[in-house]
């Protein structure tokens, strides 16, 4: 069976529909809270969301932190809860390539964080804006050069959250525990969205591109091993 056909198979059989209904509330969520944010003075002043440049930058930072636990909640639906519960089992006695079927899996996790990742952000900040067009809050242009900008962070960041969404599958296949998966998700979130004085980890180009090649291989390795990893 090809790596296509298991990726249709997995999607039917996990209904992505809710996790896509859920993720729109997220925004929902993430806009409201931006605009707060942006209404509140005390905040407002403390990350300077009188510019453009920053809005964006908070909203890629929330954004980006919901999806990695998003990715998380799909690796333990779609890979740790099959192990934990040994209905993974009845896949392996079919004629079915384990390392394709992992595959699957993954790259259905990886495209939903990349993907969810860009829509969250170009909705959130499209609300933004037209809720700007009301409260003033940024008086100035919204330029060609800040907009530019703002959509390479938005694909970068998108890039970058994708892989490093799955380092929580390490700890989700060596515990089989989905609470140990979401939790070590939240602890990613703490290092990469966490600000101190303005400034993040995030923003360091080594730390981001650092923990999305770990993620890539521990996917690697998780699809390179799984034949020769047991169920409990």
């Amino acid at each position: 069976m090809s790596l296509f056909k298991l990726m249709k198979l997995e999607l039917r059989k996990f209904r992505m529909g809710f996790y896509i209904r859920s993720a729109i509330i997220a925004n929902i969520v993430i806009l409201g809270l931006v605009c707060f944010m942006s209404l509140n003075p005390e905040i407002q002043d403390g990350l300077s969301l009188t510019h453009y440049s920053m809005a964006f930058t908070v909203i890629d930072t929330l954004v980006r932190g919901t999806y990695i636990v998003f990715a998380a909640v799909l690796i333990s639906n779609l890979v740790i809860d099959e192990f934990r519960t040994k209905s993974i089992m009845l896949l392996f006695m079919y004629p079915i390539n384990r390392k394709k079927l992992i595959a699957a899996k993954l790259i259905i996790i990886l495209l939903f964080t990349l993907i969810a990742n860009i829509a969250g952000n170009l909705m959130v900040g499209a609300g933004f804006l037209a809720v700007n067009l009301f409260t003033h809050t940024i008086s100035g242009p919204l330029t060609a050069a800040v907009l530019s900008k703002a959509l390479l962070m938005i694909l970068m960041s998108a890039v970058v959250t994708g892989f490093m969404g799955l380092i929580p599958l390490y700890v989700g296949m060596r515990k089989h525990s989905t609470p140990a998966t979401l939790v070590s998700s939240l602890l990613i979130v703490a290092i990469v969205c966490q600000t101190v004085g303005g400034v993040t980890l995030y923003s360091f180009i080594a730390v981001p591109i650092g923990l999305a090649a770990l993620g890539a291989v521990i996917a690697y390795m998780a699809i390179r091993n799984i034949e020769y990893t047991d169920v409990p």
